[in-house]
């Protein structure tokens, strides 16, 4: 799996986590899910995603979307 595939995957999972844990905990655990959003939103106009930096360094495959 590729950086991009991994961004994707992560973002979707945390997104679900939050939303989860805003229903049946706290509604501050939405504002997560508006972080993680605002992210999304920005490395769509940028190419810049932190995720992806932090997953380079680990070593992964790198794909088309974030260089």
């Amino acid at each position: 799996m590729n950086i991009d595939r991994l961004v994707i995957t992560i973002a979707g999972s945390f997104i679900v986590a939050s939303l989860a844990l805003g229903h049946f905990f706290h509604p501050a655990f939405l504002l997560f899910t508006l972080f993680v959003g605002l992210n999304l939103f920005q490395a769509g106009f940028t190419g810049f995603c932190p995720l992806a930096k932090i997953l380079a360094k680990f070593g992964q495959r790198t794909g088309h979307a974030f260089n």
